[in-house]
């Protein structure tokens, strides 16, 4: 029987991951939640932003087989595994503020769920020990206060956008970083010093 792993060891084992299958799942959210804006009547964007927005988790868990991470199997559970899905249950927990602002002004379902949902990433950055968790979280969260400010009847053009652009960066970047630990040659992306380690 082996000695169970610390703390460090399994968090070290968990920054080897892909990271691919979340923000590949947000990707496919918010591509279809700027299709519904730009194909349905205003009166369906509510249920689009929600319904789309809510299904992250779930299609994440179902791609994570696909990308090689299954979040599901027992074969490398740890104890970050945990905290990552914490994280999610963050997210969604986003929509207690959500769904009553956007009864009383349904226009801003799309800000408030495009901000709020994005606030796990902030917590991901650690956990993943690489900075462009971080930065998805505080560019996602000041573009759309941006978009908000200056665009307030165009969210579901602007906001999906947004999101879907810095999924883009991010997805780049996890990839560039996965190959980078895959190669013998390469050193690992490393966090920079002023995020905690």
């Amino acid at each position: 029987m082996t000695a169970p792993l610390s703390l460090d060891q399994e968090l070290a084992a968990f920054r080897q991951r892909r990271f691919l299958a979340m923000p590949l799942a947000g990707t496919v959210a918010w591509a279809l939640v700027g299709l519904a804006g730009a194909l349905l009547a205003p009166r369906w964007h509510l249920l689009a932003v929600f319904v789309l927005t809510g299904c992250i988790a779930y299609l994440g868990m179902g791609l994570s087989k696909l990308t090689g991470e299954d979040f599901m199997a027992q074969r490398h559970k740890n104890r970050f595994d945990g905290l990552f899905m914490l994280t999610v249950g963050q997210a969604l927990l986003a929509y207690a503020i959500a769904i009553p602002v956007a009864i009383v002004r349904p226009d801003t379902a799309v800000f408030t769920v495009g901000m709020l949902t994005g606030f796990m990433w902030l917590p991901c950055a650690w956990l993943m020990g690489h900075w462009i968790a971080a930065f998805h979280a505080v560019a996602r969260t000041v573009l759309i206060l941006l978009a908000w400010w200056l665009a307030p009847a165009q969210g579901m053009l602007w906001v999906p956008l947004i999101v879907l652009a810095l999924y883009a960066l991010t997805i780049a970047t996890l990839e560039r970083r996965w190959q980078a630990r895959r190669s013998p040659a390469a050193e690992a992306t490393k966090m920079p010093a002023w995020m905690p380690r």
